[in-house]
This record gives structure tokens, C-alpha cells and sequence, in this order.
């Protein structure tokens, strides 16, 4: 055999070797993993952070200009982030005031709606005589015992809880230190992205084939271009279903207007199934100031849900991305049956790009083989009846 050869079997042989390793010691391997994934996750924020950052940036150096040259990119990324923290300061400048007057209203409320609920109950138990036969045999319950229980939980579980407690704030001390460490990272990638591009391009040419490379960047550049893309229309997206909401409810004339279409624009970042969040809590304000508002709330948004999910959302985002509507809802139905809320916002670009490769792979593999594009394209082939 030649040398070739020779490293190709001593390969298999060594992966052989490792594989039967990590089979017999998986708890070793595992720990190992969690360490290194430990030790990589604020870098890998800290790139997610600089691509979703990197989306306006770019926008805002375009607009500067040129006479700016080596403050440019500093001055973009300045008023970057500036834009990111006055669209969080004015969300939360516009919430929390709808939020304290919501609750100073729902308390005002409250007695009124429990009286309603007091006599609903009293009805129900006059028409149905079971549900008093339930309430006495749970009346005659042991309470003591229960009680009783209880205390001695609370006694065992005591130290636990203190433990959990120490444990959530360790926690909560290393989640700020990893978003910090993931900031500055951002902010160096972000100020150094063509540097750090030009020396990952050198990398590759070096160690790897030339025609393998070009086909990594190329699909790098494809990948990119999709997730800006999606990010942009899931914005816009969210921002249109948002407004919907606030002229649905303005002309029905419901209450808590400003509070619900900005909640359910938030929530909308999540693909599809997001703005059931905020229908849930705009359905739970408007049922303790009127049930039946909040029955028509549900309506309209039902309504608003199948325009946005079947027109505006496939036009908007399956545009954006090149992925059309059918697979936009396969993509956020699978991502989130796998990832939850983080596999719906990354299965959408990422199906995009596959859907890309394979379009690009089966036109060249017809081209290869020579198919006529009437064969794919017209009526498809009938069956020959036997004489």
C-alpha cells in the first residue's frame, strides 16, 4: 500500500480505538463536553451577539460618511448599540407605566369580579347537588395531617432550599460575568470582522484542498446572507403584526391598547407561534375588565393570526430568506418540536440554506445526466395499458 493508503487505515484504526474508548467511559466524555462547552458558550454568545449586531451596523456605515475612514467603524458601532438600548429604554419607558396602571386597575377589579365569580358559584352549586356532595367530602379531609406534612417537608427541605438558593445566585453571578465576557467579545469582532475574516480565509487555503474551501466559503457567504435576511424580516414582520393588532383593537374599542400590540410585536419574534403569548395575557387583562371584550379579543385575534400567518409572515419572511411558505411552517413546526423557542428562530434560515444547496445540487446533478426539463417540468408520465 502506499502512504496514502497507510494513513487512511491507521486513521480508521485510531477512530476505532476512541470510539470503543468513549463507549466504555461515556460518563468521562460527557463531563468532558459540559467542561469545554462551559468554556466556549461566552464566545459563542459573544458571535451571535456580533451577527445580530452586525445586521444594522452595517446599515448605519453605510449612511456615515467616507471622510469619517478610521472612525467609521466606530462610530457605527457606537450608534448601534445606542439604537438597540433606545429601542429597549423606550419598550420598557412604554410598558412599565401600562403595566403599574393595568395592575392598579385589575386590583380595583378584583373585588367585584370575585362577588361574580362568588354567585356563579352559588348558582352552580344549586343546579348541580353533586358539586356539594364533592365540597363536603373534601371538607372532611384531615387538614391537620396535611398540614402537618407540609411542615415537615418544609423542615427536611430546608437546607436544600438554601443550597438552591446559593446555587441560583452562583448562577446568576456567572450568567452577568459570561454576557460581559460576550459583549467585549462582540465588540472586538465586530471592530476586527475583516481581519478575523481575511485570517479564517487564510486558514482554510492553507489546510485544506482549494476547490473545498472556495465551496465552505461559499456556503459561509450563503449562510450569512440568509440569516440577515431573516432577522430583518422577522423585525419587520413583527413590527407589521404589532400595528395590526393596534388598529383591531382601536376600532373595536378595547382596552389596553399600547400595552397588548406592544407585547404581542415583542413576543412575534418568536416565528408563528409567538404572538399566542401575548394573546394569552391580552386575553387575561380584558377578561377581569370585561369577559365579553375578552371573547372578541380572541376573535380578532385569531382573525389578524391567519392573515399574518398565511399572507403577511410567508411573504414577508419566506421572501426574505428564499424559502417558500410550505417549508417556512415545516422549518418552525420541527425547530420547535427539537429546540424549542431557539430551534424556531434558527430552523428558518438554516432550512433556507439547505433548501439553496439542494436546488443548486439537483439542477447541476439533471444538467449532469442530461434530463430534459420537460420530463420535470410538464405532465408527468401516464402508464402504458396492456393490450
Amino acid at each position: 500500500m502506499d502512504k496514502k493508503a497507510v494513513r487512511t487505515v491507521a486513521g480508521i484504526a485510531v477512530g476505532c480505538v476512541v470510539l470503543y474508548w468513549a463507549l466504555q467511559n461515556l460518563k468521562a466524555v460527557g463531563d468532558f463536553v459540559g467542561t469545554a462547552f462551559a468554556l466556549v458558550w461566552p464566545f459563542v454568545l459573544g458571535g451571535a451577539i456580533a451577527f445580530i449586531l452586525g445586521v444594522p451596523m452595517r446599515a448605519i456605515e453605510k449612511k456615515l460618511p467616507k471622510k469619517l475612514k478610521r472612525t467609521r467603524r466606530a462610530a457605527a458601532l457606537c450608534l448601534t448599540l445606542l439604537a438597540v438600548a433606545g429601542v429597549l429604554a423606550f419598550v420598557l419607558l412604554l410598558l412599565i407605566p401600562q403595566v403599574s396602571a393595568t395592575a392598579n386597575n385589575i386590583g380595583k377589579l378584583l373585588p367585584g369580579f370575585w362577588a361574580e365569580a362568588q354567585k356563579l358559584l352559588a348558582s352552580l352549586l344549586e343546579k348541580y347537588p353533586v358539586l356539594q356532595e364533592w365540597l363536603a367530602d373534601a371538607a372532611q379531609m384531615d387538614w391537620q395531617k396535611l398540614l402537618n406534612t407540609v411542615v415537615e417537608w418544609a423542615k427536611n427541605g430546608g437546607i436544600a432550599l438554601v443550597g438552591n438558593a446559593a446555587n441560583a445566585a452562583t448562577g446568576i453571578l456567572a450568567g452577568m460575568m459570561n454576557f460581559f465576557i460576550s459583549m467585549v467579545f462582540a465588540i472586538y469582532v465586530l471592530m476586527q470582522k475583516e481581519k478575523l475574516g481575511r485570517q479564517i480565509r487564510m486558514l482554510l487555503y492553507a489546510w485544506v484542498p482549494t476547490q473545498r474551501a472556495d465551496r465552505v466559503l461559499e456556503v459561509a457567504s450563503l449562510t450569512n446572507k440568509t440569516f440577515s435576511s431573516f432577522l430583518s424580516g422577522q423585525c419587520l414582520e413583527a413590527c407589521i403584526l404589532g400595528c395590526m393588532f393596534a388598529v383591531g383593537m382601536l376600532v373595536c374599542r378595547m382596552p389596553y391598547v399600547t400595552l397588548v400590540s406592544v407585547l404581542i410585536a415583542v413576543t412575534a419574534l418568536i416565528p408563528i407561534f409567538g404572538a399566542f403569548i401575548g394573546c394569552f395575557v391580552g386575553a387575561f387583562l380584558i377578561l377581569v375588565q370585561n369577559p365579553i371584550q375578552a371573547f372578541w379579543f380572541v376573535v380578532l385575534f385569531l382573525c389578524i393570526q391567519q392573515i399574518e400567518g398565511n399572507l403577511v409572515y410567508p411573504k414577508v419572511v419566506g421572501n426574505s430568506v428564499g424559502l417558500p411558505s410550505i417549508w417556512v411552517l415545516v422549518a418552525v413546526t420541527v425547530g420547535g418540536s427539537t429546540m424549542g423557542v431557539a430551534g424556531m428562530l434558527v430552523m428558518i434560515p438554516l432550512a433556507s440554506v439547505l433548501y439553496s444547496l439542494l436546488r443548486t445540487a439537483t439542477r447541476d446533478k439533471l444538467r449532469e445526466k442530461g434530463v430534459e426539463k420537460q420530463k420535470y417540468t410538464g405532465e408527468p408520465p401516464q402508464l402504458k395499458k396492456k393490450v
